[in-house]
């Protein structure tokens, strides 16, 4: 356990009510491993991960954390820690493994369907509330082999596994997530490349990006028409932006469009942000069909904010489409980063809430992902990450902040459970509140782990 002083905090949990939501937040790929049994075939993910340097540490998700075959024991550490809820992703190849379903052509891989029926009983069985993710970020690479994301056909191919996905889980699992950070992989997917599948193309832009947010708000109406008493949201990566110096004020403004309210307001019925973003204006000239802009509507229930740092930009002549550059917190002086050089400042966690609150039709906020990874080592078999304990503390206090100033927030994911595959990173950020030894599989809580089981159980 962590020493009885770092423990203390000028608040507890029932400070956010008693119907608040405490979880963690995971995703398949990045825990699940077993990726070639049981009748899962490749994600986009699993041949990116193979191409050179795509991955900083040369790594993949072959392995990761074992997850499917340890899930009953690992399930078992999170009930221990205290949390009511725990977020998962269903594996898309797992499911469908030639990427469509029975109506296009295609097949249901039962023995997927059924680790997921044993993973959500055994969640149910230790009294912990299941939220699945839909997507991800696993696509089928048969269905990349078909254009992926900008073949307009993705809507199709994800309106059947959505209600594949909703039929088989629906009767038992209510909080339903459509998308995980929809920026992300569009943009970075198929414009800069830097994540699966890697495509470098301003072509693929606007179709993925129009495709996506037609995915997001379809999906929604399939989860409300086959679950009853569905509760439906999608998440989005945000972050506060902050012009570096005055004159970089209309910078600011222009990231804030992309990272901020592209995906959000057109499912709010607001259409696309093509003032700030003149690009954006080519997809109703160029992408859309009729009646699109129409379906691009949908009224969740929730909106999920996945907030770790804010940005600070400044205009640059050389970065085309947005013409604005990020002022790293190097470059700023800042003092408090996180292994992967952001910026911790509690204070923005507040400001994003705030910021999403403030449109009409948030209805509810949760914080579905939050955390930060740190340089964390085994000592006489102990993990103390005083770091990481801080840093939850001082965002939580923030969101409470939020909550009490009548912003609508319902709930903490905590970003990780587990010590994972993180994308392009690799192994080696650590951002879980379970420390993995990936050579062994061993588990050892953290202290941040021991903090929330404190926290939570007082």
């Amino acid at each position: 356990m962590l020493p009885h002083s770092t423990l203390q905090t000028d608040f507890d949990r029932h400070a956010f009510g008693p119907d608040f939501t405490w979880g963690t937040a995971t995703a398949a790929y990045q825990i699940e491993g077993a990726v070639d049994r049981d009748g899962r075939t490749p994600s986009v993910w699993d041949i990116f991960s193979k191409q050179k340097g795509k991955i900083k540490t040369g790594e993949t998700a072959e392995i990761a954390c074992e997850f499917y075959d340890r899930y009953e024991s690992d399930l078992l550490l999170h009930k221990e820690l205290g949390f009511n809820a725990f977020r998962f992703s269903l594996s898309w190849p797992r499911i469908l493994p030639d990427g469509i379903g029975p109506q296009a052509g295609g097949r249901i891989n039962e023995a997927g369907i059924a680790f997921y029926d044993r993973l959500i009983d055994h969640c149910l069985s230790l009294g912990i509330t299941p939220w699945i993710t839909l997507y991800h970020w696993d696509l089928p690479h048969a269905l990349e082999q078909k254009g992926g994301w900008p073949n307009r056909k993705i809507v199709d191919w994800f309106a059947e596994f959505t209600n594949i996905c909703t039929l088989a889980f629906g009767h038992k699992v209510k909080h339903w997530i459509i998308l995980n950070e929809p920026l992300a992989f569009s943009v970075l997917g198929y414009f800069t490349g830097q994540h699966a599948p890697g495509r470098r193309s301003f072509r693929n832009l606007l179709p993925a990006i129009h495709h996506t947010a037609l995915v997001q708000a379809e999906g929604g109406r399939i989860v409300r028409q086959n679950v009853p008493d569905a509760h439906v949201g999608t998440t989005f990566s945000c972050s506060p932006i902050d012009p570096f110096t005055p004159r970089d004020q209309a910078a600011a403004t222009r990231v804030d469009a992309l990272m901020n309210r592209l995906f959000i307001e057109p499912a709010l019925g607001l259409g696309y942000p093509t003032r700030e973003l003149p690009f954006l204006s080519g997809i109703a000239k160029k992408v859309a069909q009729p009646g699109d802009m129409e379906r691009l509507a949908f009224d969740f229930d929730f909106i999920g904010l996945q907030h770790y740092f804010r940005a600070v930009v400044e205009q640059s002549y050389f970065m085309p489409y947005l013409w604005a550059k990020d002022v790293s917190p190097l470059r700023r002086n800042v003092q408090t980063i996180t292994e992967m050089g952001w910026e911790v400042n509690p204070e923005t966690m507040y400001r994003i809430i705030r910021q999403f609150g403030q449109y009409e039709g948030v209805k509810q906020i949760y914080i579905t992902e939050s955390g930060a990874a740190f340089y964390d080592t085994v000592q006489q078999g102990m993990v103390h990450d005083p770091a990481r304990v801080s840093y939850h503390q001082d965002y939580l206090k923030s969101t409470l902040r939020a909550k009490q100033e009548g912003f609508p927030v319902a709930g903490y994911f905590v970003w990780t459970f587990l010590d994972n595959f993180e994308w392009a990173e690799g192994y080696r950020p650590r951002f879980g509140l379970v420390y993995v030894d990936f050579r062994t599989q061993k588990r050892i809580i953290k202290s941040s782990g021991r903090w929330f089981q404190q926290f939570l159980n007082d």
